[in-house]
């Protein structure tokens, strides 16, 4: 293998969730912002957010000035 062209392996990195959770791993960047972590994920905390996507239906039929019988 060539010499030089493997990152460099910092041993302390800082991962920071956005919902403010903070942990230290392993990894080639210093510091890494994630959007979801172990501690906020649904899966392993059990609990779900539902995102409020009712009407959609009646957005596209009144969009488009369709009845509900077509």
């Amino acid at each position: 293998m060539k010499e030089g062209i493997q990152p460099a392996y910092y041993h302390d990195t800082v991962v920071k969730c956005a919902c403010g959770n903070t942990f230290i791993t392993g990894s080639t960047k210093e510091e890494l912002k994630v959007d979801i972590c172990s501690k906020c994920h649904p899966f392993f905390t059990g609990h779900q957010n539902f995102v409020d996507v009712g009407g959609r239906v009646e957005r596209f039929r009144k969009k488009y000035n369709l009845s509900e019988e077509e």
